[in-house]
């Protein structure tokens, strides 16, 4: 029984041993190589491919982003709110109303060890 078993594992292993050999000696051919390549170009066209369709559709968000700003339909997003300086109180910031000048920062004070 035990020579039974060892013969079927043998006759297996043989058969994916070859089968394995074959599919590499497949893949070493011309045509084999040209099949592989031409895996690896679809891949990249399809690659390529999404990347334009992402480009393309941030395009068309901020292009439709810029026309609404023109259209008057949205207000654009400002990175400094200059108006919220000069809306505080002029003893706030140390200097007369409507100078222009922002007062200087104030500095955190150090923890004490």
């Amino acid at each position: 029984m035990r020579r039974m078993f060892w013969f079927g594992a043998g006759i297996a292993a043989g058969i994916a041993l070859t089968r394995k050999v074959n599919e590499t000696a497949r893949k070493a051919t011309p045509s084999g190589a040209a099949e592989q390549l031409g895996g690896a170009m679809r891949e990249l066209a399809g690659a390529v491919g999404s990347f334009g369709a992402d480009v393309r559709a941030g395009m068309s968000e901020r292009e439709q982003e810029l026309q609404d700003v023109v259209d008057g339909t949205a207000m654009p997003r400002r990175r400094f709110d200059t108006d919220a300086i000069d809306a505080r109180p002029a003893e706030g910031r140390g200097r007369p109303a409507g100078d222009g000048v922002r007062a200087p920062a104030r500095r955190a004070r150090r923890a004490e060890r």
